[in-house]
């Protein structure tokens, strides 16, 4: 239990609690284990709980009527999904999926209501939290219409891939061109135009960021 309230203590959802709040929330919260590419919410459907990735990593996304998969965020450990659902009384909005084994923290939507009426710190990091999403998904409109495709693929490196050694999640091409609203075989060759360029290196099947003021340079923003 330690661990857990170790956990919780960095969620921005339980920001500024004391222990002994921490403690009473810590009661009402179940644990879910997911294998790889499991899906945890579908589109559409009633949501019933809100989930917080303890580890592992989720992909949130919508699906066109041709099955075409639009990525919208990459959810890692200490951040939330299906917020949407669970506070306004309406279906998901979008499908989460596992990209790997995860461990997920989940909470009942009666008990969240619960929680936000107990603890009114946790309604006011509730609305930062979904201030944020906003501005997320602000920017992911703004990348899709005003970006070229060398430019978002080189944001979603330097987004998700991680530090020079290449650790972060191990992203396919399929799911690079499902972030950037494009074809894998655009983005497979972008990636070689940023090898090229001496900001990446293609090893196999990992991306290694070489030179990250080359790829901010791509990106459009100062060095």
């Amino acid at each position: 239990m330690a661990v857990q309230l170790d956990f919780f203590k960095r969620i921005p959802y339980f920001s500024g609690l004391s222990l002994a709040e921490l403690e009473s929330i810590q009661k009402l919260v179940f644990e879910k284990t997911a294998d790889r590419a499991e899906t945890v919410a579908l589109e559409g459907e009633p949501a019933a709980n809100l989930y917080f990735v303890a580890s592992g990593v989720v992909k949130v996304f919508k699906t066109s009527a041709e099955g075409k998969e639009q990525i919208l965020s990459i959810v890692r450990p200490g951040e939330s999904f299906n917020d949407v659902p669970i506070f306004d009384g309406g279906p998901n909005p979008v499908s989460a999926r596992t990209m790997g084994p995860v461990l997920l923290y989940g909470m009942k939507k009666n008990d969240m209501g619960a929680i936000l009426r107990n603890h009114p710190q946790v309604a006011s990091n509730v609305i930062k939290v979904l201030a944020k999403r906003v501005r997320d998904l602000v920017s992911l409109v703004e990348d899709l219409s005003f970006r070229h495709v060398i430019s978002r693929v080189a944001k979603i490196l330097f987004d998700h891939i991680g530090d020079e050694m290449g650790h972060g999640p191990r992203l396919t091409q399929q799911q690079m061109a499902a972030m950037a609203g494009t074809a894998r075989e655009v983005v497979g060759r972008s990636l070689k135009a940023l090898e090229e360029q001496g900001a990446i290196k293609l090893d196999r099947h990992r991306i290694i960021i070489t030179d990250k003021e080359a790829l901010k340079k791509v990106m459009g923003l100062p060095s």
